[in-house]
């Protein structure tokens, strides 16, 4: 029987996603591409697809699991199952007179083959780190296993983290680690070698063989292989159990972006418990300590003293209903928490004369439809915001960690809010100052489509420089929009409205664009501020500005 494992694919830097929906059931016929299940990280939702064409045996996961990239989610057997039939066919015919000496029962010849293969071939091998989505070295953080312990195919060896992301490497082979070649603090990349298995084929099918014709005789073997994988494994997971209450913050297991939110938080990482794989501390981890610290009183954020919200009973007043936040909804409610806790908050205000600009987009509307191309104000915005960025770096830095230090980008992507069923995300288009008017419509297009049908993926939401937030035709005068850390400016952008406007000598009537200006007031002054809003208005007022 020809069995495929499927795992979960390079995710493209998103960690520990949550399992939402098993597309088939354990039976079902599946072919390549089509979905086993649906997983949702803190940005978008995805779906992984079937490698193979074939039939499914069983899941390995269930909804609401939390699963890394590398991880085995299901069985899957496929159509070459007859033809592995064959080989052990070819082994029992030549082997007829080991029957004589041994004391099996009826069933000799399934017993025969797999005890000759399992004598004959004993080799080691090299396991590989796999690829992990791109061409950097990342540092091993931790070993899973030790010298000695038996592995099967999909087992965890080592630990990964990038900057981004942390990730298991799984042996591709099934077997005794007979040594470790990488340690930790160690830097891999795909293809580096990771450690020496012995590899014993055959091995597993006698056992199983022995264990069903003769359950007596094999049963001292068959309990001795499996019973140090039993008491080794939990040695490997209670390993990093002390993480939980160390004091240095390098024995702390948590993924970077973990650390990241205990820092804006405040939080000292060894007084949480870590609920996920292995003790590693999570996001839910870090949010659920803050909460109960502001509940009991106490503070996890520098003494803020937040008085808690209290409980009502709405269904005293009428009928309701509870309905659970989605993912994404409870993260962005997170993220709007901490930006507006932690970011000193400044909002400017202008009006753009967008007149000519709308003339000119609409006198684009011929060409747009022969180019399969719509071109909406939102792409004007976008190339406006990048050469204002341009012209005003400050616009385009981070604060460093360190809070002693910002970080200035040589780069310039511009995200954008899109409201979506599953909430609000926010699709980043890449070196929007090296594209054209064409080119940031067609992405403009191609990620708000991608983000109402939650296919983003989790690259297609990192490396923002500066966030534009467009209510468009939806109303208002204004907003003050939340800075989108660790962005350090938003803009918010309303409805344009006719207004007579005064010329000198007369009121001419010309359609205006009220913009909100939000910024991170420890990087941005107010002189800063002004400049880039005079020359963002200047630019939407005359995009012939843009090419000079």
């Amino acid at each position: 029987m020809a069995i495929e494992i499927v795992t979960i694919p390079d995710l493209g830097g998103a960690e520990s996603v949550e399992v939402i929906e098993l597309c088939v059931s354990a039976g079902d016929t599946v072919e390549q591409e089509d979905s086993l299940v649906v997983l949702e990280s803190d940005k978008a939702s995805m779906d992984v697809p079937s490698p193979v064409d074939g039939s499914v045996v069983k899941y390995l996961v269930a909804e609401g699991d939390t699963v890394n990239v590398g991880d085995a989610i299901a069985e899957v057997e496929t159509a070459g199952a007859e033809s592995a039939a064959e080989p052990v066919a070819e082994v029992v015919e030549p082997d007829p007179e080991p029957v004589a000496t041994e004391s099996t029962p009826e069933p000799v010849p399934a017993v025969e083959a797999p005890v000759v293969a399992t004598e004959a071939t004993t080799s080691e091998q090299i396991a590989l780190v796999p690829d992990i989505g791109s061409d950097d070295k990342v540092e091993l953080i931790e070993l899973s296993v030790a010298v000695g312990d038996e592995v099967e195919e999909g087992d965890t060896l080592v630990v990964l983290e990038s900057d981004k992301a942390t990730m298991d490497v799984p042996s591709t082979l099934s077997g005794t680690i007979v040594s470790m070649i990488a340690k930790e603090g160690d830097k891999l990349g795909t293809g580096d070698q990771v450690a020496v298995i012995e590899v014993t084929s055959g091995g597993s099918v006698a056992a199983e063989i022995e264990e069903t014709a003769e359950p007596q005789a094999p049963v001292e073997p068959a309990a001795v292989t499996p019973e140090p994988a039993v008491n080794e494994k939990p040695a490997a997971v209670s390993t990093p159990a002390p993480a939980q209450v160390a004091n240095e913050s390098s024995e702390i297991y948590a993924g970077p972006a973990v650390r990241l939110l205990a820092r804006e938080l405040g939080v000292d990482l060894s007084q949480v418990a870590g609920t996920g794989p292995k003790g590693r501390i999570q996001k839910d981890d870090v949010n659920n300590f803050v909460k109960s610290a502001l509940q009991s009183g106490s503070s996890a954020s520098g003494g803020a003293g937040i008085p808690q919200v209290p409980v009502t009973d709405f269904s005293q007043f009428g009928d309701i209903e509870t309905v659970k936040l989605s993912k994404i909804q409870k993260v962005t409610a997170d993220n709007m928490q901490r930006n507006w806790l932690n970011v000193p908050h400044v909002t400017q205000f202008d009006d753009a004369d967008i007149t000519d600009l709308e003339t000119f987009r609409k006198s684009l509307k011929a060409e747009g439809e022969r180019r399969g191309i719509k071109i909406t104000p939102v792409a004007f915005l976008i190339k406006a915001a990048a050469a204002a960025l341009a012209a005003n770096p400050e616009f385009n830095r981070s604060l460093a960690g360190d809070g002693e230090n910002y970080v200035q980008k040589h780069y310039i992507n511009i995200g954008m809010a899109v409201d979506t069923p599953r909430g609000l995300v926010v699709p980043v288009i890449k070196d929007a100052d090296k594209k054209g008017i064409w080119e940031i419509s067609s992405d403009v297009i191609n990620m708000a489509t991608l983000a109402r049908e939650g296919k983003l993926k989790p690259n297609d939401m990192q490396g923002g420089c500066f966030t534009i937030s467009s209510l468009g035709a939806i109303g208002g005068n204004g907003f003050t929009p939340i800075v989108n850390s660790p962005e350090v400016g938003i803009l918010g952008v309303s409805k344009s409205q006719m207004k007579p406007i005064w010329d000198g000598s007369d009121f001419q009537p010309r359609l205006m664009l009220p913009l909100a200006l939000s910024y991170d007031h420890r990087v941005i002054n107010g002189g800063d501020a002004g400049r880039f809003m005079t020359y963002l208005v200047k630019i939407l007022s005359d995009i012939r500005h843009m090419t000079l």
